[in-house]
């Protein structure tokens, strides 16, 4: 029999990147919150490491229980048995969540990735949508969203420049951003050789180069450290408190309006709901004990796999099917992102990268979203183009060869060591859209400790993406060579797309038709009016560009909502 705890306004799952954002807005207007983590408080002192062995390698930082033992399985089809996803962990349990170890780049969305349907449509044809694409608009637009993008980046603190103020043009900035009301809080991480190369190589091409926006302290803000540009930021924590993970802004100030309470290492097992369809808690493991957290509103807000996992295990008389899934969308519009480095250019000089932040970047968006005429190509969105700083001797060492050394021997020492800082590969991230062949289930076979099944990916043949990725690796050869690369190599594509995506969102999409989405777009779900949904899990389409920004903003705008219409939502 779980022990029952004394009920509280709001019950949050997960205090990452979303959960540890909404915290702040519900304490603030006075709503007592338990944020209920699977991981604890991490040491900056004891946890993080200068090591990229540590880091990159043995993955120390993300190396936690619940997540070792709930890598979702994968195959390519349903007729397949899957296994186990072989690609890095992504999920992290600990008090600030992914926050913790992220590279921290912060975009914003563009417009064109809220309405994709319609402009799509309106500008190539009905044709142009790709087979089998489930893709809906937002049911929200940039400029709805453009408040909570401005309210996060000033609560965490993000570095950067602007490219539209109001409709002001500044080349320095992203020149296809959408309007934003002011200037970023910090300026951009600091310029180096590298990144006036890069933004210089662009200008050449005719193509606006500039700086990454990052949540990274490029000076001190709000009592917190300038980044030191150490060089172990790529999943790494940071000593210095620089890098504005939820564990050291939006979760710290919500515990002081002494409204939140932190529960940590709680295993969440259940939410529960009554007949009546409506959420009244969440039950939970800690320390051998299992407890239920009686709320009158609960928030989801883990990582996309487990967001989906566990309303799916979340069956009661009123959803059999599993939590707000009587119309079968939980798991539906699943999308990992379309990214990695797999174009590399090779240099006559050294480009001096070892040291800053993967952040401290130069990125190109002239072929991303709808910046260029899709006519003819055969695909739609595209690609931001990204070169970055932090590069470790081991990743170094597995540089691409070019055709010019084996991949072993004394001959490959040499080159490696001739080689190994001259280098880079151009990072693309391209817009990925749902299909109806792409989605998460409970995989039967499959269990984790407790005996629940774990998440299952089913991912299958795309043309779009592919398409897309050709066309800007092309693009991005000619960056590289611009900027004086003498080779250039780029490495195949599957059609699948990724086993396991860092950037996975959908599985709980947002929009205002229940038959085709889970929440509203307010991010509450249409079947369980008390249940909100946090998270990458309720977007609809994925920008070409990094998800966290866009998340916290949405996390924000789901908490300001609940608080406004608090009567109407806990009934």
């Amino acid at each position: 029999m779980a022990i029952k705890l004394k009920p509280v306004d709001v019950a949050i799952v997960g205090l990452g990147a979303a959960g540890g954002m909404a915290v702040l807005p519900l304490a603030r207007a006075g709503l007592k919150v338990a944020g209920i983590e699977a991981g604890g408080w991490l040491d900056p002192h004891r946890d993080y490491h200068a090591d990229e062995i540590h880091n990159n390698v043995r993955m120390l930082v993300t190396s936690v229980s619940k997540t070792k033992n709930e890598v979702p399985t994968f195959r390519t089809s349903p007729e397949q048995r899957a296994s186990r996803a072989t690609s890095n962990r992504t999920m992290m349990n600990a008090v600030g969540g992914t926050t913790t170890h992220y590279d921290a780049n912060s975009w914003r969305f563009a417009p064109w990735d809220f309405k994709i349907r319609t402009d799509s449509v309106g500008r190539y044809g009905a044709a142009a949508l790709p087979r089998g694409s489930t893709v809906e608009d937002w049911p929200l637009t940039y400029d709805e969203l453009e408040p909570y993008y401005d309210t996060v980046e000033y609560e965490i603190g993000v570095s950067g420049k602007a490219g539209n103020i109001q409709g002001e043009i500044n080349p320095l900035g992203n020149v296809f951003e959408g309007p934003r009301r002011r200037e970023y809080p910090m300026p951009p991480l600091r310029d180096t050789g590298f990144t006036s190369l890069m933004t210089s190589a662009a200008g050449k091409l005719g193509w606006n180069g500039h700086r990454s926006p990052a949540a990274i302290n490029s000076q001190p803000y709000a009592g917190r450290s300038a980044c030191a540009y150490h060089g172990y930021c790529d999943t790494g924590g940071c000593h210095l408190g620089a890098k504005n993970s939820t564990a050291v802004t939006t979760i710290p100030q919500a515990l002081k309006t002494r409204n939140l309470t932190v529960v940590d290492h709680a295993h969440v097992t259940r939410i529960l709901s009554d007949g009546q369809g409506r959420v009244t808690g969440v039950q939970y493991l800690r320390g051998g004990k299992e407890y239920f957290q009686p709320a009158k509103v609960v928030l989801l807000g883990c990582y996309t796999y487990e967001n989906a996992r566990l309303l799916l295990l979340s069956k009661s008389k009123a959803y059999p099917k599993g939590l707000a899934n009587n119309h079968g969308q939980v798991g539906r519009h699943y999308i990992a992102h379309w990214d990695g480095r797999e174009i590399s250019g090779l240099f006559p000089f050294e480009l001096n990268i070892w040291y800053g932040a993967l952040a401290q970047g130069v990125v190109v968006n002239n072929w991303a979203d709808d910046n260029f005429d899709h006519s003819g190509l055969g695909f739609i969105g595209g690609a931001s183009l990204t070169v970055n700083h932090e590069l470790h001797p081991i990743a170094a060492a597995a540089m691409p060869l070019f055709s010019r050394a084996p991949s072993w021997g004394s001959r490959w020492k040499r080159f490696v060591n001739q080689n190994a800082g001259r280098w880079v590969g151009v990072y693309a991230q391209c817009t990925s859209l749902p299909y109806e062949n792409t989605y998460l289930d409970l995989d039967p076979e499959a269990k984790d400790p407790l005996g629940d099944p774990v998440c299952r990916i089913t991912s299958g043949s795309k043309e779009n993406e592919p398409r897309a990725r050709l066309y800007v690796a092309s693009r991005a050869e000619e960056w590289l060579r611009a900027a004086g690369a003498t080779d250039v190599i780029k490495q195949p594509l599957s059609s699948e797309g990724p086993n396991q995506s860092w950037h996975a969102i959908g599985g709980t999409r947002m929009g205002e038709n229940p038959e085709t989405n889970v929440v509203d777009k307010w991010g509450f779900s249409h079947e369980a009016p008390n249940l909100g949904v946090l998270g990458g899990s309720v977007m609809g389409t994925h920008g070409a560009r990094n998800p966290t920004l866009t998340i916290q903003a949405l996390a924000w705008r789901t908490a300001d909502h609940l608080i406004r219409n608090w009567k109407s939502i806990t009934g």
